[in-house]
C-alpha cells in the first residue's frame, strides 16, 4: 500500500502554498500548527477547518472546489514527482499487488496516476473521500485492504506523515516510514514504523520481504 502525497509525489509544498494563499485571499489566519493538523485529513475535513478554524468566509464545498482546482492547475504545469517513485513502485508491482490509500481527492489521485504512468501499477486507488474518517483513522487502509483481498496483517503501507503512519499502524498493517525532510513526523507517530528509510531508494522488495508481512507475490 501506498501513499501518495509526500510519498509519490512531493505535493505537500504545493498544498501548504496553495492553502496559505486561498485562506490569506479570503480573510482567514494560518495557524502554526495548521499543516501538520492538515497532513491526513480527507476533503471533507480539511475544508472544514479552512472554513471554520482558518476563517475563511466561504462554505467548506467551495473551499474543497477552489483549493482542488488550483492544486489541479498547479500538477498540469508540473507533477512533482519524489525521487525514485517511478521505480519503487514498479519494483513492488512486479511482485505483489498494490494498492493507494490517500488522503488527495479522487480527482488529483487520478491525474498523479495518469501523469506518472502508473495507473497500470495499481489495483486498487482510494480516496478518504470515500470512507467515513480520514487520517488517522484506519479506515481508508482497512477498505483498500478489503478490496485487494489481502488481510491487513499481510500488508506493508509506505507513509510519511504523522497521520498516515498512525492511520496505517492502527490497521494492523507493517508500516514502511519515508519522511519528509521539510515535514518530519512526530515521534511517537515514527516509532511505529518497522521500517524507516530516508528516500524511496531504500524499499526495494527484498526489504519489504524481510519484514514478513507483504502477503503473496502477485504473480503466484
Amino acid at each position: 500500500m501506498f501513499d501518495c502525497d509526500g510519498v509519490l509525489i512531493d505535493s505537500e509544498p504545493v498544498w501548504e502554498e496553495v492553502r496559505r494563499a486561498f485562506v490569506a485571499d479570503h480573510g482567514g489566519q494560518w495557524l502554526p500548527q495548521a499543516q501538520d493538523k492538515l497532513m491526513g485529513m480527507s476533503t471533507a475535513e480539511w475544508s472544514r477547518y479552512l472554513a471554520r478554524d482558518l476563517g475563511v468566509g466561504l462554505q467548506p464545498q467551495d473551499v474543497a472546489a477552489a483549493v482542488i482546482s488550483a492544486m489541479a492547475a498547479r500538477y498540469a504545469e508540473h507533477l512533482p514527482l519524489m525521487p525514485g517513485a517511478v521505480d519503487a513502485v514498479r519494483a513492488m508491482a512486479a511482485r505483489w499487488p498494490l494498492g493507494l490509500a490517500s488522503s488527495a481527492p479522487q480527482s488529483l489521485i487520478e491525474v498523479v496516476l495518469d501523469a506518472s504512468g502508473l495507473r497500470p501499477d495499481f489495483q486498487v486507488a482510494l480516496s478518504s473521500e470515500q470512507v467515513t474518517r480520514g487520517k488517522p483513522a484506519p479506515d481508508i487502509y482497512l477498505v483498500v485492504s478489503e478490496r485487494l483481498r489481502v488481510p491487513p496483517g499481510e500488508c506493508a503501507a509506505i507513509e510519511d506523515s504523522s497521520n498516515g503512519l498512525r492511520s496505517a499502524a492502527a490497521a494492523g498493517m507493517s508500516v514502511i516510514a519515508v519522511p519528509h525532510p521539510k515535514y518530519p513526523p512526530a515521534p511517537d507517530a515514527l516509532s511505529s514504523a518497522r521500517l524507516v528509510l530516508s528516500s524511496l531508494a531504500g524499499l526495494t522488495p527484498d526489504a519489504v520481504a524481510a519484514l514478513g508481512a507483504a502477503g503473496p507475490p502477485a504473480n503466484g
